[in-house]
């Protein structure tokens, strides 16, 4: 338990990361987008997980920046608030990779390098919505509300979410979103690209199909998503190499021996963790 993300680790190297702090529907504070990146920054490096999910405690998966923060920006402190997980750097400054500290809250999720499955409820608005967008998929409950309220504010998307919005919708339909902040359902985010599922009860279907990823190659589920995140940035012919590279490595390596092998003989099988 940190102080604001309760990390549960299940016995198959699933982790669960649950944003604890339910009396502010687990709003962004400077301590919440420490320990957010905290979070992937530790899993990242972390060879034994096999799967992720982020979640949010009471009513809510993240209502976005909380008030406190708002009204220090009303008194001109906007660069402190959302730069001061990089020391109080201006948001310019590239603090971590291609992002600053408030975009890797949302990026850092890419960096990790196994699947991770974001469980929505309740409301994801703003920067909340961007932390949900950064995983790969995104299990939503029907009534969830969601907006890329910024606008609101009189600010725009600042944590990835203009990279992040981009894949996932037409853009006429992110301008949209982004000039009014109106607040749409989970079942029309589901329409509109930015839910992969609705699910009733989104934790237990993130939890299912997180042990499920878990029960597959590590070494072909975090190739996988090294392919996945290229795609978006590389050319046809760099892709084309970069799969033939991933699989030239996987084929008779001891993981993918042991998939063939547990196939063959009808029994789960039993991967080793990644090098």
């Amino acid at each position: 338990m940190t102080e604001r993300i309760e990390t549960i680790r299940h016995p198959d190297g699933v982790v669960e990361l649950q944003l604890d702090r339910a009396d502010k529907m687990n709003a962004l504070d400077p301590a919440m987008f420490d320990a957010l990146i905290a979070a992937g920054e530790a899993l990242r490096a972390d060879a034994t997980v096999r799967a992720v999910v982020i979640a949010g405690r009471g009513k809510a998966f993240c209502a976005g920046l909380d008030m406190a923060s708002f009204q220090r920006m009303e008194q001109g402190a906007a660069g402190e608030v959302l730069g001061q997980s990089a020391g109080g750097a201006g948001l310019v400054a590239r603090t971590h990779g291609l992002a600053n500290a408030a975009q890797q809250v949302a990026m850092v999720w890419r960096e990790v390098p196994v699947p991770v499955i974001a469980a929505v409820h309740g409301v994801a608005f703003g920067g909340g919505l961007q932390v949900a967008l950064g995983a790969d998929i995104r299990i939503v409950a029907p009534d969830t509300r969601l907006s890329v309220m910024e606008i609101k504010w009189g600010l725009v998307p600042d944590m990835g979410g203009m990279v992040l919005m981009r894949e996932l919708a037409r853009s006429d339909v992110v301008r949209e979103l982004t000039y009014t902040g109106r607040v749409f359902s989970g079942e029309e985010a589901l329409q509109l690209g930015f839910a992969t599922r609705l699910a009733a009860d989104p934790l237990a279907e993130a939890l299912a199909m997180a042990h499920e990823i878990a029960a597959k190659s590590p070494d072909a589920i975090r190739a996988g998503k090294r392919l996945l995140n290229a795609s978006l940035a590389h050319s046809a012919a760099e892709l084309l190499i970069a799969e033939s590279v991933e699989q030239q490595a996987l084929i008779g390596s001891p993981n993918q021996v042991e998939a063939v092998r547990a196939n063959i003989e009808r029994r789960a099988p039993r991967f080793t963790a990644p090098d």
